[in-house]
């Protein structure tokens, strides 16, 4: 009689805790996000992030541009974009997460109207 083994695979994942009440700096982003400093500021040039402010000689963001950075730098890495590629990838992401926001804010207000009016009769 065989004996049955089992093989299990572990998946590590990384998980970073923004406070949106705290900057992050370049050199935070570069770390969290894992582009260069090169290629962080090709994207703000490229309007794909917004620096908040230069505090001396570095970039103030805002926290939740590290998501943003860290998706970039996996589209960077799955597509092999270059960073022209990645700023039109980003602001188009962007820009879905944007629409979806605005259709779901749509439909709520469509299932509250729809509510109101089915108490109403």
């Amino acid at each position: 009689m065989a004996l049955k083994t089992s093989t299990y695979r572990i998946e590590t994942v990384e998980a970073v805790w923004l406070d949106e009440s705290r900057p992050c700096s370049l050199d935070e982003l570069v770390d969290l996000s894992g582009l260069s400093h090169a290629e962080l500021k090709e994207l703000v040039e490229l309007g794909a992030i917004e620096a908040d402010a230069a505090d001396g000689a570095s970039l103030i963001f805002q926290q939740r541009y590290v998501a943003v950075a860290r998706s970039a730098r996996r589209l960077k890495d799955d597509f092999e974009l270059d960073t022209t590629g990645l700023g039109v990838a980003v602001r188009l992401l962007q820009r879905i997460q944007e629409l979806e926001a605005e259709l779901n804010a749509a439909r709520a207000q469509l299932m509250h109207g729809k509510l109101s009016s089915d108490t109403a009769a």
